[in-house]
């Protein structure tokens, strides 16, 4: 990898201990209670993009945005890949995300983590919580949460005998509502039980689910502000839940809108979004900081893409971010 001092190759690190952090408030959340934020005066975000193809419009957004929050509160901005399903991840699309982020000029800070290297910490903290008798095994089917609007009904969590194979490992969250003040969106809240339902923590495969990793790797790294796009909003409760469970500190929070094509669906893969073209980084800049509701008065259109970042750091204000969960592209974008 190269970053902004040019430090070295793009590898895993050799040391992925989980450090351990002062953790923050872990007292339950009753329904109503606003879930108290680590506060720290050293700023570390991060951008956590999964290698399953070229970035894209979507992408863009959330990593320009978590970069301009960093860099204009004078902090370190870290890039972590999600490499935890080999299935769906394209031989040198993590090195094609690397480069593309760079053609952007979004340098990131220190080494890149991948995920693949850090299973063993996953485990660990798997054995942890069933030490806890804090999870338990589940073979109930995608299909059957899907039927109940996507939340899971905690069916296997009473069985007398749990599944002898191909089992998912679920957490068995505490019955209460979290709350949780959001930078851009204001306060959200959730009760667990009934809007999200036992969380899996390792899929039926074997593979380290997103909910876990997401949280261990957060407190490994210190980070201490997370900004990313609003279709993860609602994943926020229950990893605060799983944060508190383990006594880590919260992060504090901002969801931007999603970027969504004419049709109303995300950007993404599945929905065939374009790649970015690295030779037109100042015209995607320019558009993405507008979906941002960012300040671009006097910036013309032969501005050099480095120019217009540093501008965008100074003039970066996340009150401006549009208060919504989507906002819709033209089929140049999307």
């Amino acid at each position: 990898m190269k970053s902004a001092k040019g430090s070295g190759a793009r590898k895993p690190p050799a040391d992925s201990t989980l450090r351990p952090l002062d953790p923050g408030t872990a007292a339950t959340a009753a329904p109503g209670m606003m879930v108290p934020l680590s506060s720290t005066s050293a700023y570390i975000g991060r951008f956590a993009p999964s290698p399953t193809g070229a970035l894209h419009f979507g992408s863009l957004l959330a990593a320009l945005a978590s970069f301009l929050d960093a860099r204009a509160n004078q902090g370190s901005w870290l890039l972590r890949m999600e490499d935890l399903d080999p299935s769906r991840e394209p031989v040198g699309a993590a090195e094609q995300i690397l480069d593309t982020l760079e053609s952007f000029g979004l340098f990131w800070d220190g080494p890149v983590v991948y995920q693949s290297s850090r299973l063993a910490e996953y485990q660990k903290t798997l054995s942890l919580l069933a030490q806890k008798g804090l999870t338990y095994e589940c073979d109930c089917s995608r299909q059957r949460t899907r039927a109940n609007n996507g939340i899971y009904d905690n069916q296997c969590r009473h069985r007398t005998n749990p599944p002898p194979a191909d089992f998912a490992i679920r957490l068995q969250l505490p019955d209460i509502s979290l709350c949780f003040d959001d930078r851009i969106q204001g306060i959200y809240q959730q009760h667990l039980p009934s809007q999200c339902g036992d969380v899996v923590l390792r899929r039926r495969d074997g593979l380290i689910a997103y909910q876990l990793a997401v949280v261990i790797d957060d407190a490994w790294q210190g980070v201490t502000d997370i900004v990313r796009g609003f279709d993860l909003i609602d994943s926020t409760p229950r990893q605060i839940a799983l944060q508190q469970l383990l006594q880590l500190p919260t992060p504090r929070y901002a969801h931007i809108p999603v970027a969504c094509n004419i049709n109303g669906q995300k950007l993404s893969k599945q929905h065939f979004a374009k790649a970015l073209e690295p030779q037109n980084t100042a015209f995607y800049l320019r558009e993405a900081l507008g979906f941002l509701g960012q300040d671009i008065s006097g910036i013309s259109r032969q501005e050099s893409t480095p120019s217009l970042l540093q501008r965008a750091i100074e003039r970066w204000d996340i009150q401006r971010v549009p208060k919504l969960a989507n906002i819709p592209v033209g089929q140049q974008l999307g």
